[in-house]
C-alpha cells in the first residue's frame, strides 16, 4: 500500500508541476526536478522520506 501512495504522490507532484509549468510559470520546472531527484537517490538508497512518513502514520506496507 505504501509503494502505490507514494507512486501516486510522486505522479501528482509531477503533473501538476508540468501544468503549472505550462501555464504559469517555468519555475515549476524545478518541483519536477525536485520529485525526480528524489525517485532518483530513493532508488539508489532504499529510502524515502515519505515512505518513513507514511510509516510512521501507521500505513501498511
Amino acid at each position: 500500500m505504501k509503494n502505490r501512495i507514494v507512486r501516486f504522490v510522486a505522479g501528482t507532484f509531477i503533473l501538476t508541476s508540468l501544468i503549472l509549468a505550462h501555464y504559469f510559470s517555468t519555475n515549476w520546472l524545478w518541483l519536477t526536478a525536485f520529485v525526480g531527484a528524489n525517485l532518483f537517490q530513493s532508488s539508489l538508497s532504499k529510502w524515502c522520506l515519505l515512505d518513513t512518513i507514511l510509516e510512521k502514520l501507521g500505513v501498511k506496507d
